[in-house]
């Protein structure tokens, strides 16, 4: 036994160690300065933020007593298992969103955009995470668009978007009429394939070549995202994505062990992003959901 466990555990060094190695290896400066028929789509959950932006939402709609305790519990559990996990269980992320759209019904959209942007300074803000915080910012200084593409709500994604600079944001959409959430979706959650239809969507709206684009995600449910552009990154990936990346050569960075980041061509400089992309946004969103 400790002889297999030995022989594992220099497998996965010299696995770490190839994976370091690539990442040292020179590479053309990426993304290009001034391209701007290419863009960057990034994956929330685990990807740019550690743990799942719905379940923050709800904690943060339990301090302002939207739910009982009960489901406070459930919402806990649930963060605690992702965070466990690394990966997204669909009755766990199907449960969340039901309970949110539950919570919302009846309430005002603006009450809820205020409360997500108070929400994102109480339990999002220090949950970025730093590598890829630079990736993104990397795009923007190459002057390329940035947008987030996720099945959270699309209201707490469009917070967390202005916050970092970003372009937009594309997300699941939840009902209202004359300003008031009904508690349905309007259409399906994005998530797995409806994101590359809605990245699809929004690149032919912007005029951009995918093959000169980049995505980046933790979870092999964005596979189909990952695989439209061409430059596909698997950011803190699960262990079916980090096969699936290895198999194909994709670039992988890792930001929760320690994992060396690499060089994104040129540094990323502290600064603010343009705040825009709304309109395209919407575009891709209303085509996905004809």
């Amino acid at each position: 036994m400790a002889g297999e466990a030995s022989a594992e555990a220099a497998r996965k060094s010299s696995e770490e160690a190839q994976e370091t190695a690539r990442t040292d290896t020179e590479e053309p400066a990426f993304p290009v300065i001034g391209d701007t028929s290419a863009a960057a789509f990034f994956d929330l959950d685990n990807t740019v933020m550690q743990g799942a932006a719905i379940f923050h939402f709800g904690r943060g709609l339990y301090k302002r007593k939207f739910f009982e305790t009960r489901d406070l519990a459930r919402f806990a559990w649930q963060q605690a298992w992702f965070r466990l996990a690394g990966v997204e269980d669909p009755e766990h992320m199907q449960d969340a969103r039901d309970s949110a759209l539950s919570i919302v019904k009846g309430h005002r959209v603006v009450e809820l955009q205020t409360i997500g942007e108070e929400i994102y300074d109480e339990y999002m803000a220090d949950r970025i995470w730093p590598g890829t915080r630079a990736l993104a910012q990397a795009h923007l200084d190459a002057g390329q668009k940035v947008w987030l593409v996720t099945a959270a709500p699309v209201e707490i994604a469009t917070v967390i978007a202005r916050r970092l600079g970003l372009t937009g944001a594309l997300g699941t959409v939840a009902e209202s009429v004359d300003g008031v959430y009904t508690g349905r979706l309007v259409g399906e959650p994005l998530h797995g394939p409806a994101k590359a239809e809605a990245v699809r969507a929004l690149a032919a709206a912007e005029g951009l070549d995918l093959d000169r684009c980049a995505a980046y995600s933790d979870s092999h449910n964005d596979i189909p995202m990952l695989s439209l552009v061409g430059h596909p990154y698997a950011i803190n990936p699960d262990a079916k994505l980090r096969k699936h990346a290895r198999e194909k050569d994709w670039r992988l960075r890792d930001y929760r062990t320690g994992r060396k980041a690499a060089r994104v061509g040129i540094p990323a400089a502290a600064g603010v992003g343009a705040v825009a992309g709304g309109t395209a946004a919407a575009i891709a969103l209303s085509r996905r959901r004809r």
